[in-house]
């Protein structure tokens, strides 16, 4: 299971390709990887410039440049294609494009679309209906701490979807609380 969180949770110094590999960096072969503990950097920058290719991320130029100079959407991609990269079971995005412009948020929206495809599903925290319904197969809604109902997005409207959660409106087979 791979999460990527709302604060991306990336170290802006570190390269695309280290970003990537943080926490499961690859090791040389032989002695210079197991006793001198040295980094495979060729090996980690071609698995990383093959998954941003994968997902379409083209706009990046350099995978050895640091993340700080990325835009917004940029960084949101090389997050999520880390996630797909090494979450095969599981991909769980917190609030992907809660930081990031129109045209950026439509990159993200394009990316799960594209991890979804793979097979690899996707769990969506979001506030942002229109983005929910634009990508979801099922919504789980909450209401104060709580699931009260899953539905489709192409059997309910956004409208009944924020009147379940703010309690203006019950779904079918949810009885009142006491």
């Amino acid at each position: 299971i791979e999460t990527v969180y709302q604060t991306l949770a990336m170290s802006p110094a570190l390269s695309i390709a280290d970003n990537m590999f943080m926490g499961r960096e690859l090791r040389k072969p032989g002695i210079m990887g197991t006793v001198f503990r040295q980094l495979d950097r060729p090996a980690m920058e071609k698995f990383a410039r093959a998954k941003l290719n994968e997902l379409g991320l083209m706009t990046i130029q350099n995978i050895n440049q640091a993340v700080e100079t990325l835009s917004g959407g940029q960084r949101q991609g090389v997050a999520v294609a880390r996630a797909a990269a090494f979450g095969s079971k599981v991909v769980i995005l917190d609030e992907p494009t809660a930081a990031l412009g129109v045209k950026e948020s439509r990159r993200v929206l394009e990316l799960i679309r594209d991890v979804r495809s793979r097979g690899i599903p996707i769990i969506l925290i979001s506030h942002n209906m229109p983005h929910v319904f634009e990508v979801a197969d099922r919504i789980h809604i909450h209401r104060l701490g709580k699931r009260l109902c899953v539905i489709k997005p192409s059997e309910h409207s956004m409208s009944d979807a924020v009147a379940y959660m703010t309690g203006a409106k019950l779904p079918d087979g949810v009885a009142e609380a006491a």
